[in-house]
């Protein structure tokens, strides 16, 4: 996390210095006698984080945190306690009245940093993984049965059931639709070739022309469906 540290007082300045080099994340950027010196360096440099002294002359430290447009995260360090209701609906991470104990300051700065990495999590994407599922369970008459991916040919819908065509005789009928069960494959390994058919890319023969042959059986490529599909078949 970089840092400044803004205070008129010398002594302020050099305990908080010492305090910031005792924590591995933390990085000094600058120290600052003033808010004015502050400005310039956070229109340079992109900082997490500012200590700032309240009471100061010319520009408090409250109206320097009101007056900028972005906001890093800021903490308040000052002598006096009275102006910690205002600090606080400021958004302050926290308020520390000097003198200020290492323990504090570490609290402080902990807060800072978790709700840095909270920030950035928030802004990074998440990455979902697309596992394709090895095998399905789908329920057909009065059982729910496995059937491994691999094995499925094609599927065909028959208005409000589905029939699944293995490398078994007889297919399986599931009370479905072609969307919901479409969702269930994944997209490596099947593609919807017709309003009414998926079909199995391993188990293709052959294509001609308006339709694809998987075993001795002919399933029609919709005009709908037919370029998505080519263009799978040519990758």
């Amino acid at each position: 996390m970089k840092c400044i540290i803004i205070d008129d007082e010398p002594l302020a300045l050099e305990l908080l210095e010492d305090f910031v080099s005792k924590i591995p994340y933390l990085e000094l950027v600058a120290t600052c006698s003033n808010a004015f010196e502050a400005t310039t360096i956070l229109q340079t440099q992109k900082i997490d984080l500012i200590f700032t002294d309240i009471e100061m002359p010319d520009f408090s430290g409250i109206d320097f945190i009101k007056s900028l447009e972005v906001k890093p995260l800021f903490i308040f360090t000052t002598a006096y306690s009275h102006y910690a209701v205002e600090g606080f609906n400021l958004n302050a991470i926290d308020y520390l009245v000097k003198p200020i104990p290492f323990h504090r300051f570490l609290k402080a700065v902990t807060r800072a940093h978790n709700l840095l990495q909270l920030k950035v999590e928030e802004k990074t994407p998440t990455v979902i993984s697309q596992v394709t599922p090895q095998f399905i369970f789908v329920k057909s008459e009065y059982e729910n049965l496995k059937i491994n991916l691999a094995d499925i040919k094609y599927i065909e819908s028959l208005k409000d059931y589905i029939k699944i065509h293995t490398h078994k005789e007889k297919p399986i009928l599931t009370l479905s639709s072609l969307k919901s069960f479409e969702e269930k494959l994944g997209k490596s390994n099947f593609i919807r070739v017709h309003k009414s058919y998926i079909v199995s890319l391993k188990h293709i023969y052959s294509v001609q022309r308006n339709r694809i042959i998987i075993d001795d059986n002919w399933i029609p490529i919709g005009l709908n469906y037919r370029e998505d599909f080519i263009k799978k078949i040519d990758n």
